[in-house]
């Protein structure tokens, strides 16, 4: 007997008939002879609603406040799907994120998991019971409910799989796996039978919303196999999430993300000097503001000056307009440049590594499409430009054609380029 931990979201569990439905892909494990533990999400739109009630109170809700509002979506998942196992006669029961002994930091709206105790759950398997645990949430030091954030569900889940040394997280949505590309943009995006920790990572931040970064991170430092799996085609394995070294790396890039989610900023005419850009960096971290792209100019002219340019995301400007002032105070900018008009297009493969020509190739592509780069970012597995939004698709198109993400056949990236 071994022990799967599963993983289902709000899509899956947006009204009670679909519901009902997880509740069978639930028991259809749990006949495998397999003990089960359940992580929901809220149905459907739960938590944008609960937001927009808060927000209709006060524009400034408090943070632990609004933990012990928005854990109450889970609560009503867990509770649901808990009948309706037990409806068809297996024993099920739902825990919170409290009641499952999952400890976080003392934080508030994204705090991070810090240990899990087991015990109770261990229990109820052994009792052969359906464990149901509420995602997306824990405690902290003084029993307040505190919330993961973004994706926390995901997280929710893999953290559970290790603490418990489960033999497979299974993490259920509305998508049949992980694509080569967002396969409502690109219709003929292949779904891949697996994929590395390291490439689903990238991937995750640079835009693809199949899972959240965090999980995978927590998955590949525990060594914990992921599955992305449908929850309405129970038999489709979907995509296996593993370690690079189980996996036949015969192509370079593995998969592409579009995240329209970010914004440029341009630090204009900072003096060219030692711990201007520490500055600067200080201070957004201070704010609690994460930024992802960097590019500092060369001095220009005798004036002894750069400008700074970064990404954030969109959803952190109000945080960086507040603090406009301040960075004009400690760096002296001549002005400060906020550009909304982007895209992040980024290409990730782990057979990328040592083999030379994959940015060529992606730099003459969008070229050939008269698509002109922003900023550039690279690793040992990723390329990541910034572009117009307005090229979103075209460059996702042309970049899924050249490098085989969409089925055609191409010539290999070594091909006719001087590398």
């Amino acid at each position: 007997m071994g022990l799967v931990v599963q993983k289902f979201g709000g899509t899956s569990v947006a009204d009670s008939e679909k519901i009902k439905n997880v509740a069978n892909a639930v028991i259809k494990e749990k006949k495998l002879g397999n003990d089960v533990v359940v992580v929901v999400s809220a149905m459907g739109h739960t938590t944008d609603n609960l937001i927009k009630l808060s927000q209709e109170i006060t524009v400034a809700p408090d943070s632990r406040e609004m933990d012990v509002l928005l854990s109450t979506g889970e609560l009503i998942s867990m509770s649901l799907l808990a009948m309706a196992i037990n409806e068809t006669g297996y024993n099920a029961i739902s825990l919170t994120g409290y009641q499952a002994g999952i400890k976080t930091e003392n934080c508030h709206t994204h705090a991070r998991i810090l240990n899990i105790n087991t015990s109770r759950i261990k229990r109820h398997l052994s009792e052969n019971k359906i464990v149901v645990v509420a995602g997306f949430q824990g405690f902290c030091d003084d029993c307040d409910i505190t919330t993961l954030g973004r994706g926390g569900s995901d997280t929710t889940a893999v953290a559970l799989a290790c603490a418990l040394n489960a033999d497979r997280c299974d993490i259920y949505s509305d998508v049949e796996g992980v694509y080569t590309a967002d396969p409502r943009v690109i219709k003929t995006a292949k779904k891949l039978k697996e994929i590395s920790y390291d490439e689903m990572l990238e991937l995750a931040r640079v835009g693809a919303n199949v899972l959240h970064p965090r999980s995978v991170e927590a998955a590949k430092l525990n060594n914990m196999k992921m599955r992305v799996r449908s929850s309405f085609k129970l038999d489709d394995l979907g995509t296996l999430i593993i370690g690079v070294d189980d996996m036949e790396l015969n192509k370079p890039v593995t998969g592409l993300a579009c995240d329209t989610s970010q914004v440029r900023i341009v630090i204009c005419d900072v003096e060219d000097k030692p711990g201007n850009a520490a500055k600067l960096f200080n201070l957004l971290a201070e704010h609690d503001l994460s930024v992802d792209m960097i590019i500092q100019s060369y001095a220009r002219n005798m004036k002894n000056t750069n400008d700074i340019a970064f990404t954030i995301s969109k959803s952190d400007m109000q945080k960086f307009n507040s603090i406009k002032d301040k960075i004009n105070q400690i760096v002296n900018a001549s002005n400060i440049f906020v550009d909304e008009d982007i895209v992040k297009v980024s290409i990730v493969g782990a057979g990328m590594i040592d083999r030379p020509g994959i940015a060529a190739k992606m730099f003459d592509t969008l070229a050939s499409e008269n698509i002109n780069i922003k900023m550039i970012s690279t690793s040992e597995i990723k390329i990541s430009c910034l572009v117009e939004k307005k090229y979103s698709e075209l460059a996702a198109k042309a970049l899924c054609s050249v490098f085989n993400l969409d089925g055609a056949k191409v010539a290999d990236v070594k091909g006719d380029l001087p590398l």
